[in-house]
Order: structure tokens, then sequence, then C-alpha cells
């Protein structure tokens, strides 16, 4: 390659933004995330980038008429702790993302959720690093068994969004590895990521994209991986010290302060600040990336292909119905019988949609936007808008329970919606709460005085159901006076059909929680966002005074994070705290019985045990292995998806993954099982009782 070849291939353009940079190859662009030219002569096509968590993004619609296929929230597929289930979805996402021309897709989100207000939570899969990383790991490989790229992001540490661009994260080694490092490192070696997108914020003092220890340290030497770093867009910080600290590529350049892998890179080259064998590395990691994903042996047409959205959209509806929670079900309300003769539904726009989480992973799903309201203020003004996908679970009801009269009033009168209620046979309360990328939420009550129109119909109805459509966990006053409560998350484009089959016992609900739910705000480590005062202050003042610091200017800021590695349950336990709903935690409509516990510690540590569905309807069945030594907490080391018909039983082997009976060591480096005796649970989720066993395991160690 020509020096001219492998520079051009460090840098990639922002399409909306390109006609600003002389030289840009605006003509061979599309409306999209990214564009970096190719290298024809020698077969390397143009890497044409896409955002694509929940489906090929498309987010205010700058592809006009071009729909894609919308899964559910990421929190929904974490739910359904099936690595089968994220597969699915990321070969889904593949398959259409590679008809539609893209080759790159900006997936595999797997930051963990250590607050629960946290704003992009419903794209990522939880708190615990064993299940994120083995999610992330299965959607990732999905999507490249199409022979396209998929990222895992946002390395690392990036837990918020407030501030996101200038917060310092700041955790001890030890801990950050055993927590939101592990979950990136066990996603790596499942999915085998062409590229990682390092994140916005900085990470104990330096910005994660140049971040030496995080890149260079970490990823390449530890991890051996050997695919390329591209920044997050608008997250690069500088030339010299970006490249040698492991950067690879600046994606999205024009939203950067300057376009500094152009220009000064060269400049930097020429004058031996950075060496050409970096240079050399940059460009061959990139091009390892893409063999090893298969784009250079089978690149991606240039027109676009048909595709099955009927099929994709039974993905969809898999992912849902496998990871909607039931929550509470007392007195069985639930199944709701299809005899039932009159049924209400209030509030959520229930009659037109299901609601979706904003930002760049918003979706335009095939059949529209019923509802779509744009921001006027905000960091996510630009780029988002609230919107639900056209799928109503007013329809859904009524095509699965023909003969009921299933009515629908909006909820925003509470007299109106009790009286309703009242009238009916069945209630059912579809609260929201809107989260976007970019922002976080001040509160965990849900808005719009919905906690008051709950309590309102359920004293006018003691059959009252209530299906949350969240970004993640919110306070629920009104639990107690709430026979049946659905977490029903951001179910995607065929949501309202879940949440029908959910109901009517079509499909026996079988998710359970990744996200720990706190019973008040103070519960968590931090009861309110870091720096969001700080950040509204600046925001009044440039409103006030145009010559004020936009908040993008402002000051940085660190947050500490005193849980360590003890992440969400682990947290919970430690503190002596009783969540409302802990994490794994999920109802049936049928009973399960765990029996004749086992445990071996001759290869490792691995359980079996007798899983017996002793109820009267087939079932899926989560049962999860914690393991605690020490004064430790418990971790979760290994679980299983079991589904079982009426009476049937299972031999159920659950083999622990040895990093999580571990500790880091920096003095090692690397992980270090203690010689001792370990506390062993099999349960229903972290504050089940369930079997229970000692295993005294001899000490060992593990390369980091």
């Amino acid at each position: 390659m020509t020096q001219d070849e492998k520079l051009q291939l460090i840098h990639g353009y922002f399409p909306p933004f390109a006609e600003r940079t002389p030289g840009a190859p605006v003509a061979d662009m599309i409306p999209s995330a990214g564009h970096i030219p190719g290298v024809p002569r020698l077969g390397i096509p143009n890497l044409r980038e896409s955002d694509a968590s929940l489906g090929v993004a498309n987010q205010v619609e700058q592809r006009k008429g071009d729909t894609a296929t919308a899964l559910p929230s990421s929190l929904t597929t974490a739910a359904s702790f099936d690595p089968e289930i994220a597969y699915a979805g990321g070969a889904m996402i593949g398959s259409e993302a590679r008809a539609k021309t893209f080759n790159i897709l900006l997936a595999g989100g797997v930051n963990l959720t250590r607050d629960p207000w946290n704003g992009r939570n419903f794209e990522y899969l939880g708190e615990d690093p064993l299940l994120a990383g083995i999610m992330a790991g299965e959607h990732i490989r999905g999507v490249q068994s199409n022979h396209i790229v998929s990222t895992v992001k946002h390395f690392a540490f990036n837990s918020q969004e407030t501030g996101r661009m200038i917060m310092d994260a700041r955790l001890d080694e030890a801990a950050l590895r055993e927590s939101d490092l592990l979950a990136f490192q066990i996603a790596i070696e499942r999915g085998n990521p062409g590229s990682v997108m390092c994140a916005y914020n900085k990470v104990n003092g330096d910005w994660a994209c140049e971040n030496d220890f995080l890149l260079n340290q970490v990823l390449k030497r530890d991890w051996a991986y050997d695919g390329w770093v591209m920044s997050d867009w608008g997250a690069v910080h500088s030339t010299e010290k970006a490249a040698l600290a492991g950067l690879d590529q600046a994606s999205g350049q024009e939203l950067d302060r300057a376009l500094y892998f152009e220009a000064p890179f060269r400049e930097a080259l020429a004058a031996g600040r950075i060496p050409e064998a970096r240079l050399d590395d940059m460009v061959r990691r990139v091009l390892v990336g893409l063999i090893e994903t298969g784009v250079l042996d089978a690149p991606v047409v240039t027109t676009e292909q048909p595709i099955d959205y009927a099929k994709n959209a039974e993905v969809a509806q898999r992912a849902a119905e496998a990871g909607i929670v039931l929550l509470r079900n007392e007195g069985g309300v639930l199944p709701l019988a299809k005899t039932a003769k009159r049924i209400v539904l209030i509030g959520g726009h229930a009659d037109v949609g299901v609601l979706s989480g904003g930002g760049s992973s918003q979706v335009r799903s095939v059949g529209g936007a019923p509802v779509e309201i744009p921001l006027t203020s905000g960091a996510a003004a630009s780029f988002a808008r609230v919107t639900w996908h056209a799928s109503s679970p007013l329809n859904a009801i009524r095509a699965v329970a023909p003969d009921a009269t299933v009515t629908y009033v909006d909820g925003k009168d509470p007299a109106a919606a009790a009286a309703a209620a009242r009238a009916a046979d069945i209630a059912v309360v579809f609260a929201t709460q809107w989260t976007t990328e970019a922002q976080d939420v001040e509160t965990l009550s849900l808005p719009d005085g919905q906690d008051a129109l709950i309590e309102a119909v359920a004293a006018a109805n003691g059959k009252t159901v209530v299906v949350l459509e969240t970004g993640g966990p919110v306070l629920t006053p009104w639990l107690s006076k709430t026979p049946a409560v659905i977490q029903a998350w951001y179910p995607g484009q065929r949501g309202g059909e879940a949440i029908a089959r959910i109901l009517f016992g079509e499909v026996n609900p079988s998710g359970r929680l990744p996200i720990t739910f706190p019973a008040s705000a103070d519960q968590p480590p931090r009861p309110t966002v870091p720096g969001i005062d700080a950040l509204k202050s600046a925001e009044a003042a440039a409103a006030a005074n145009p010559g004020a610091p936009q908040a993008g200017e402002l000051q940085g800021f660190h947050v500490d994070y005193p849980e360590g590695s003890d992440v969400g349950y682990r947290w919970y336990e430690r503190e002596g705290k009783k969540p409302l709903f802990p994490f794994g935690y999920g109802l049936s409509y049928t009973r399960f019985a765990y029996s004749n516990l086992t445990v071996s510690n001759a290869d490792g540590l691995s359980v079996s045990l007798d899983v017996t569905n002793t109820g009267d309807r087939a079932g899926a069945e989560v049962p999860q292995l914690y393991v605690a030594g020490g004064d430790r907490p418990k971790r979760l080391a290994a679980f299983a998806r079991v589904t079982l018909a009426p009476g049937e039983t299972r031999r159920v082997v659950l083999t622990a993954e040895p990093r999580i009976l571990a500790d880091y060591d920096t003095a090692l480096p690397g992980w270090r099982i203690a010689s001792e005796t370990y506390r062993i649970t099999v349960a229903r989720d972290a504050a089940d009782a369930g079997l229970s066993a000692n295993a005294t395991l001899s000490g060992t160690t593990i390369k980091p």
C-alpha cells in the first residue's frame, strides 16, 4: 500500500457533515453514521457504517423511507438469559445491514449498568459481567455471521450520559478488571468483533480513546486483541497521544474539534513523532478485522437487496416474548381468560404502538411511527425523537380475544380512566418512561402523573394489570394495590403482539431481570446523577448569555464508584439492602422445583441438579449458579435456560466461569482463585435461598 492509501484508512467521515471537509468523497456516501473510502485496486471496499444496537438505525430518517426490523431493547434480550436469542437478533440485524449495503455495524453494547437512571441502560445488557459478556458476544457472533464487522462498545466504563464527554470515571484496576472490563473480555472472546469502539469519557484521568492502559495494555497486550480500535463519534482529543496510546481509526472525524488523523497525523508522521511502524500497525489491524469477519472475501453489494421483513419480525417477537418479565401475579390474575367480556386498556398510546428508546440506536421500524414527538431542548434534541413502533397492543389483544369488548382510553384524566376501569372486567394500564442516549433520567418515578393514574385505576378495579414499557427500573409506590405487573421494557416492533400473548397465556412468561429494581431511589450507590446540576446551570447560563461556556466546554468532573466491582445485586448484598425485585427475578405461569444438587471440583467448579416443572403448563426456567468466597458477595458464575413440559425433570449441569471465582491480583498480574471454601447456591434469583452447598477449591492463577 502507498502511504496515502494507508492514511485514508485511519479516519472516517460523518456523511451528514462530510461536505465541510475538502476532498471528502461525498458522491460515494449514503446518509449514515460513517464512511471510509476503500482501496479498489487492492480489493478493499468502501466501509459503510451504521448504528445498529437494535436494528439498522435511521434515527431522524436521514434515508427517507428506509425502514428496518426493530428488536426489543437489549435489556429485553438480556432478560431472556438465552444466548440463542442474542445470536438470532444479531444475525437478523446483520442480514438486513448487508442487504442495505452496510459492512460495519456499530453494535455490541456491553457497558454494565451501575446506575438505574442511566439514559442508555436500555441499549446494554444489565449489571452482571458474565451475563452481559455472554449475551454481547453471541449478538456480535450473529452480526458477523453475515460477513460484516460488528464493534463492541463503548470501551470502557461509559457509565452515565450526563457529561459523558467531560466526565472522568475513576476505579482501581482490580475492581475494573473484575467488573466492566470482564464483561468486555468475555464478549470479545465469544464474539471476536472486528473492531472495538472506545468511549467518550475519561477513565482514571485519560480519555478512553487515548488511554494507554485500556487500549495498549489491557486490550492489545493482555487480551491479544488483533482487530482495530475505532473512536466513538467526537471522542478524539489528540493526534500523537491517541495514536501512540492505541487508537487505530478516528471515526466521524467532522464531530471532533479537529481532523486529528488527517493533516496533523501526516505532519507528525513526517516529523517522526509517530513512527511509520505505528501507522502500519493501525492499517494492519483494520485489515485483520475486515479479513477475519469475511468483508474482503464476501464484499457487500452496492445496490440494496430484498429483505424478508415478515420473517425478521418473528425474530423480534420471539426476543420480546422471551424477555418480558412477570413481576407480580397475586391471585392468579394472569393469564387473562379469553372469555373475559370487557377489557379496557389505559394509557401509553397502547391503541397504536409500543414505546422505543431514543438516540443513535433508534430504528425506523417497518410499519412506521404512529407517534413521534420531536425534542425542543436537551443534549439529545438533534438526533432523537420520542418514538413509538407501530405494534398496537389494542389490536393484538382484540386478535387474541376476539369475543371480548376491548376499548382504550388515553389515561390523561385519571377520573375518566377510573370510570372506564370500573365498568370493565379487566383494566390494563400501560405505563411508559422514555429514556435516551445523551440524557439521564432525573427521577426513577414514572413521569406525567402515571403513578396517580395507576392508583386511581387500581382503586376502581381489583383486577388491574400494569404493563411497564421503560428503559430500566422504576419506582412502584402502587405495587401492593395492583395484583399483576409485567415488565415489557421497550419490546420492539412486534411488542404489542408479544404483550398480548403473554397476557393471555399463549406464551408462558420466562424473562428474568438482568438488573436490580431498587425499592427506593436512595438504595443504589448514587441516588442522583453526578454533574447534572452543574450542567443544567451552565445550560441556563448559556441560554441567557451567548458568551457563556456551553456544556461541552465545561471543566470536567470526576465520578468515584465506591461499589468497586460489587455492581448491582452484589452491592445490595454487601450493604444489606433489600431491593424491590432482585437480579435474576421473574415469575411464571407454572412452577419449578430444584433437587439433588451435587458439586464437583475435579476440574474447576461445576454443579448438577434436577429441575422439574411441577405445574400444568410448559415453561422455561433459568437456574442460576452463585458463588461466594470469604467475605465477598455472591457472584453469578453460570446460568442455563431450560424449557420443560409439565411434569418433566431434566438434569442440568452448570460450570462456573473461573474468573468469576477469582479476584484480580495486580501484583501477579492476573486472576487468583484462593484456596478456600466457597459457598455455592443454585437459585432462581440473587436473593433466593435455593439449594446450597460448600466446595473447597485449591488455589490457582489465570493469566490476565
